[in-house]
């Protein structure tokens, strides 16, 4: 059965209390300690992958942990998670995988092999090969991270998006939950080459100029993943609920707070939104334009005639991965 329709202020304080973006309140404390670590680089911390300037280009680093609850109760998908969302965070910095390493803990037990068949399947389809690791099977639990390499021309950060742009969602909607979680799975049952070629689209969008700024829509969910992407670039914006992309099936308040396996806010300029939306449609992605970036730091959605606001920008903060924190930083 159905739930009643939410009024808009319910469903968005619903939403902001979801466990996914409350998590992410953890990124201020670790931020804090480690920027009085040794600095590497121009690039700011707080993207979906750390940023290393080359010769040739720019190489990237991401690293993904995931919850015991997850790993117990489905290993396999866990192993196969461990590959895919670390892709999606290099491919929304606008850059293409190379190699992955793992870290797994657990028992000489069925669930550690199928956390390891999950990588392994996903390394096949992906095309990504798992080149190193820590194993211990003398634990007690089991739990996995796993960490990737990449390698990009030109960066989609999460700290360029500029007032005035526009603001675009793109999610693969042809899955369903994979369950207990809210996780969209449009992954596991796809064509492996559609999958890739899905992914390829980000490095394009980066090297033709189609967006600045861009972020993989993570366990926060589609309006947690645009406060992180808005409190990076220091603006704030205005976006209509109800041009989110959705399964028609799925309710609103299951939606905001889901996962999905191919999923991207990005920040585009205006004359080159058609072209972006265009890129997506044609290969049978749901991309929409939802509203717009202000100089004004406050999240406004709008639905039915109402508007609310969703994050203050400027006076809540969730990462704290702020452009204030990271001024003296160079963005690319």
């Amino acid at each position: 059965m159905r739930r009643p329709i939410m009024p808009l202020n319910d469903l968005l304080a619903t939403v902001k209390q979801h466990p996914g973006i409350q998590q992410k309140t953890a990124i201020q404390t670790a931020g804090r300690i480690l920027a009085q670590g040794f600095a590497c680089c121009d690039y700011p911390n707080g993207d979906d992958a750390a940023v290393i300037k080359t010769a040739s280009g720019y190489e990237l680093l991401a690293t993904e942990g995931f919850m015991p609850q997850f790993v117990h109760t489905d290993p396999w998908f866990a192993g196969w998670c461990g590959l895919m969302v670390n892709i999606s965070d290099i491919a929304a910095m606008g850059g293409s995988a190379v190699a992955v390493v793992n870290s797994i803990w657990g028992k000489r037990d069925d669930r550690s092999r199928q956390v390891l068949q999950g990588m392994v399947d996903a390394s096949h389809v992906f095309r990504v090969p798992i080149v190193g690791g820590h194993t211990n099977l003398a634990g007690e639990q089991t739990q996995l991270a796993v960490s990737i390499l990449g390698r990009a021309n030109r960066i989609l950060s999460s700290f360029t998006a500029r007032a005035g742009q526009q603001l675009v969602v793109a999610i693969d909607l042809r899955g369903e939950y994979r369950q207990p979680f809210l996780n969209w799975n449009a992954a596991t049952t796809a064509p492996p080459e559609r999958l890739r070629g899905d992914l390829s689209l980000l490095p394009y969008i980066a090297e033709n100029n189609l967006a600045t700024a861009a972020k993989d829509i993570s366990q926060a969910g589609i309006l947690g993943t645009c406060v992180m992407l808005l409190e990076s670039s220091g603006v704030g914006a205005s976006i209509r609920l109800q041009d989110i992309p959705k399964p028609a099936a799925v309710e609103w308040q299951d939606w905001l707070c889901s996962f999905p396996s191919f999923g991207y806010i990005l920040a585009t300029d205006s004359v080159k939104l058609p072209a972006l939306l265009k890129l997506f449609a044609d290969r049978d992605i749901s991309a929409a334009h939802i509203g717009n970036i202000s100089h004004d730091k406050t999240f406004k959605v709008s639905h039915g005639g109402r508007t609310e606001i969703f994050w203050n920008i400027g006076s809540e903060v969730l990462t704290g991965m702020s452009a204030r924190m990271n001024l003296n930083e160079k963005i690319c």
